[in-house]
């Protein structure tokens, strides 16, 4: 035991022993670096230069180290702040859809609480819509009897074939009235009798006026979005010939954007004038005499995705209503992010122009003529433009969204 604590340095000796060893090591070091150096490269001054940059990477390699490490650092850093802007990007778009859903829900709740006694709330009443493709409203009135007859007979499914639609492409499609100024009047029972032979309509709770459109037209989309959950809502005049297939394929496109409104795109003259079709009572709001609206889709036939419909839906009692529908909805959207899509498949003539580009392979999606804001004579000329410029009877059933 003795032997072993004569043996035993000090800490102070220990330490000393070490500094000096590690000392003379670097000086050790240092000289035999410069001599191979000087013996390598004796006389130029390239070989001096050499000499430094060699000096440098044998006096230096730590800072090398530590230089592309930060580097590495870095670029991790600035990838993982690109990362979290993504993520926050994603919970900014969940966090507006659930805010829109529950302001929905407390929209449909408020309708419902009065007639239901409030047994089912909102939120319920949401979840128990069926998911679908689209909702087609064919906008009608009391006196279009013919007008809806001559769709029947031509590009709209029949009675099995319409519910055959909604359960295997998910689309759905229902003529959109609302009631008489009567209620249970001798035009609200012949729309009765006709729903119960063709069930294939939309009733609202609006009185229906020529003046009223576009209050009607917000009524259609709150109603829509309250009975069923779809990706797209469409709305489409009575005298309008649709291609469903071609018209599913153009919104299919557009499914994954949150936002859009989708139609032929126009910015029209605002009219002032009294008496003229299409007066703006407004127009002074809309700047100086002669001035044009601003971009928003012809009234014939347009599309608006669910979130737009939404928020329709949900804001309807505020928003305000100018004399012509399509301006209306297109005012609504002014100031939202909404992405306006100028889809002039939507917008074809009568034959021959539908007509050219169905033999072309371009079948057009709606067709009609401006200078009847529909199909001129719709209820005579229907069964024409669907031979002529139709898609094909089974295009729908074989199209594939």
């Amino acid at each position: 035991m003795g032997m072993a604590r004569a043996h035993k340095p000090s800490n102070g000796v220990s330490t000393r022993w070490v500094s000096i060893f590690c000392t003379a090591s670097f000086f050790l070091g240092i000289l035999v670096v410069n001599r191979l150096l000087v013996v390598r490269h004796p006389h130029t001054k390239g070989n001096e230069e050499s000499s430094k940059k060699q000096q440098s990477a044998s006096f230096h390699p730590m800072i090398d180290c530590v230089e592309k490490e930060a580097s590495v650092e870095a670029g991790n850093i600035l990838s993982q702040v690109s990362q979290t802007h993504d993520i926050i990007k994603t919970l900014d778009r969940t966090i507006s859809s659930l805010e829109m859903q529950l302001a929905a829900a407390r929209a449909a709740k408020a309708e419902t609480d009065e007639a239901l006694d409030g047994r089912i709330s909102g939120v319920e009443l949401l979840k128990d819509r069926p998911k679908v493709f689209f909702v087609m409203g064919i906008i009608t009135a009391f006196s279009s009897r013919k007008r809806r007859d001559s769709i029947r007979e031509t590009w709209l499914p029949k009675k099995d074939e319409l519910k055959k639609l909604e359960f295997d492409k998910g689309i759905i499609i229902r003529f959109v009235i609302g009631h008489s100024t009567s209620a249970g009047g001798v035009l609200d029972h012949a729309v009765d009798a006709e729903e119960s032979q063709h069930k294939d309509f939309l009733r609202l709770n609006h009185i229906e006026g020529y003046h009223e459109l576009s209050s009607k037209t917000q009524t259609y989309f709150s109603t829509a979005v309250a009975k069923w959950d779809a990706d797209f809502y469409i709305k489409v005049d009575d005298d309008v010939h649709i291609n469903l297939g071609m018209l599913g394929s153009t919104l299919a496109q557009h499914r994954s954007k949150p936002r859009v409104y989708i139609g032929c795109m126009k910015s029209g003259p605002v009219l002032s004038q009294k008496g003229v079709k299409y007066h703006e009572p407004e127009y002074w709001k809309f700047g100086e005499e002669g001035n044009k609206y601003f971009r928003h889709a012809t009234g014939q036939i347009y599309a608006i995705s669910k979130d737009l419909a939404t928020y329709i839906s949900v804001n309807r009692h505020i928003l305000h209503l100018y004399a012509n529908e399509d301006v209306s909805l297109g005012s609504w959207f002014i100031g939202l992010d909404v992405q306006h899509i100028d889809e002039r498949s939507l917008c074809c003539g009568t034959p021959l122009d539908c007509e050219w580009k169905a033999h072309a392979g371009n079948p057009c999606a709606a067709s009609f003529d401006w200078s009847c804001s529909g199909v001129c004579k719709s209820v005579e000329r229907m069964p024409e433009v669907h031979k002529r410029c139709g898609e094909g009877e089974g295009a729908i059933w074989h199209t594939g969204f």
